[in-house]
């Protein structure tokens, strides 16, 4: 065996075949490793049908809590022969490999790769008696193995088969079963032979485990969601779905026990935003979650919204397009869609989280904004953030008031002779409105989609359309104080700089790191989470000699808002526009920074 050990600092990628319930098993590994206090990330690659080709799960530990995906892998656990073939292609000197020999034949062994046979599915048949159980539980197998290999603490995974399965004693008892072969026949049959092991660390104890859309989800109910219409789609539907269990747990009358928010499945996307619309009108505070396709065929609607002044909040979970493109692969590409939805001018308030703390935070303040501004506010996510578990610090708790923005009640119309539903009264492009059920009569209006005086007359007077028009633009210029301002980081007196947005953050991180401690070239880090932007992004463009703009799409879409918003600094930018589907790599960010500052 190797003396020289490697103790939580690499990547184990498990290749299995999708619908085989080999996900509950990654999963049990990778909140194991967790409670154990190792700074660890997980990654699922799966094909966007419901079963039967190859997938792929990522998980990294590192001893600086890194939570980017590594393209490189140090250990492989071969369980699907269909990819077999690829996946040992890519195995390098000093990997290891663990492979179910029971389908797979290795054929030549690679010089300096440390192989494992198991005969897995063997095993399970030997011990299981129904041929589905036999698939699940092979899974179940090579988590003892891996166990037994590298240290993975057995009472830990029991704990967390326990608290998966929770009331399902016998699935808990299988389960537990598999794993003790899986371990017994390593302890038997292997010879330690590699470096890498995990171990305890302190450091990053006490972590919750949760996905980004449960996130987002969470910051619904923290920020006073009582309406959710949704159309089912990849990658959003975990969103909602998450957000009817949440809703039957914490919204509930304790007199009635009768829920507290309706939560509706529409006939389409056009159909859940225009229901969010309707109960944004009402008063309510709604949300209807989607991905780029739905998008798309909610544009009309949401120019409804912003031209009609009606909050709502979208939660959009990018994927990959255009058309359908890879449902289930990860992109940041509909930034510019989002700003700009709608025909006509229109410009739409997004929020941009890039960890799931952030998701829960920036979607509970998303109905602040909403109120407050009376527009649509789009809160971007993408599948990488959305679909994956992520460890993390415990949420804060939000126990800040609402925001209801300028509403005016029955006794505020007492005070006044009359208001214009669009008058801007302060000034500030926002107005005031009164909510249905406001018994005054000055509270009623006309709420239009057409051209509209700002007593909410009909009109198509081309000075009154354009008055407006500007009222909205002022409005949109006045919200960047009530938005999130931009996080700065890095090396702060450095002239290079790296501008990112979303989960590209993640990336960005190492290669920061990497750049300062192997090349020599401190960085400052500017991240953006919010559109439209704050001073602050101008200010750091300016005291930087050369920045580069990272981001996951090919045309450059946050790179394009900032050569349009900040006016003479566009030549110090250059891009890094890089996306195939999966979270970048920090080396490709490592390699262009080098070519940018340096040259």
């Amino acid at each position: 065996m190797t003396t020289q050990k490697i103790i939580n600092n690499f990547t184990i990628k498990i290749a299995t075949t999708n619908g085989t319930g080999s996900q509950s098993a990654n999963n049990i590994l990778f909140k194991s490793l967790v409670r154990m206090g190792t700074a660890t990330s997980a990654k699922n690659l799966f094909p966007s049908n419901i079963q039967g080709l190859p997938t792929w799960f990522h998980i990294r530990t590192n001893p600086k809590g890194y939570q980017a995906m590594k393209r490189f892998s140090e250990i492989l656990v071969a369980m699907n022969p269909t990819s077999s073939g690829q996946d040992l292609g890519e195995v390098k000197e000093g990997c290891v490999v663990i492979y179910d020999s029971t389908v797979i034949s290795i054929g030549q062994e690679k010089p300096g790769v440390t192989y494992y046979a198991a005969p897995m599915s063997r095993l399970a048949k030997d011990n299981f008696d129904t041929p589905r159980l036999r698939t699940l539980l092979t899974n179940a197998l090579y988590l003892g193995v891996i166990s037994y290999l590298f240290g993975v603490d057995k009472k830990i995974i029991t704990q967390v088969v326990q608290d998966t399965f929770k009331k399902k004693q016998k699935v808990v008892d299988v389960n537990l079963k598999a794993i003790e072969l899986g371990y017994e026949y390593a302890k038997g049959n292997f010879t330690k032979k590699d470096p890498y092991f995990y171990a305890p660390d302190n450091k990053f104890q006490n972590k919750i485990i949760i996905e980004g859309n449960q996130a987002s989800a969470l910051g619904c109910i923290f920020g006073g969601c009582t309406v959710a219409a949704w159309y089912p789609i990849t990658p959003a539907s975990s969103f909602s779905e998450t957000l009817d269990a949440y809703a039957k747990r914490f919204r509930v009358d304790p007199a009635t026990q009768k829920k507290k928010m309706a939560i509706l499945q529409a006939e389409d996307e056009i159909a859940a935003v225009g229901m969010a619309i309707g109960a944004g009108w009402a008063g309510a505070r709604s949300v209807t979650g989607t991905s780029g396709p739905g998008i798309s065929l909610m544009n009309e609607f949401i120019g409804l919204a912003y031209y009609a002044e009606i909050p709502i909040v979208i939660c959009n979970v990018q994927r990959v397009g255009p058309s359908t493109g890879l449902p289930t692969r990860t992109q940041q590409a509909d930034i510019i869609k989002c700003i700009f939805a709608s025909h006509g001018d229109a410009k739409h308030i997004v929020l941009m989280p890039g960890t799931v703390e952030e998701s829960y935070e920036l979607t509970a303040s998303a109905f602040d904004i909403a109120e407050r501004i009376q527009t649509p506010v789009l809160v971007l996510t993408d599948l990488e953030l959305g679909m994956n578990l992520w460890a993390s610090d415990p949420f804060k708790y939000c126990d800040k008031p609402f925001d209801r923005g300028k509403v005016l009640t029955e006794k505020d119309l007492e005070k006044i002779k009359e208001w214009g539903r669009y008058a801007d009264a302060d000034k500030d492009g926002i107005p005031y409105r009164t909510l249905p059920g406001n018994p005054h009569p000055l509270a009623p209006y006309f709420t239009r989609g057409t051209g509209h005086t700002q007593e909410a007359g009909y009109s198509e007077d081309p000075a009154v359309y354009q008055a407006n028009m500007h009222r909205l633009g002022k409005k949109y210029k006045t919200a960047v104080k009530y938005l999130p301002k931009p996080l700065i980081s890095g090396d702060k007196k450095s002239k290079f700089g790296i501008i990112s947005v979303g989960t590209t953050h993640h990336a960005v991180v190492e290669a920061l790191d990497t750049l300062k401690d192997k090349n020599h070239i401190p960085v400052k880090y500017l991240r953006v989470l919010a559109y439209p932007f704050h001073e602050d992004i101008k200010t750091f463009v300016q005291e930087c000699d050369k920045v580069l703009v990272v981001e996951q799409n090919r045309d450059a879409q946050l790179m394009s808002l900032l050569k349009m918003d900040l006016d003479g600094s566009s030549a110090k930018l250059s891009s890094l526009a890089y996306s195939d589907g999966l979270p970048i790599d920090p080396d490709v960010i490592t390699h262009k920074a080098r070519e940018v500052f340096v040259s």
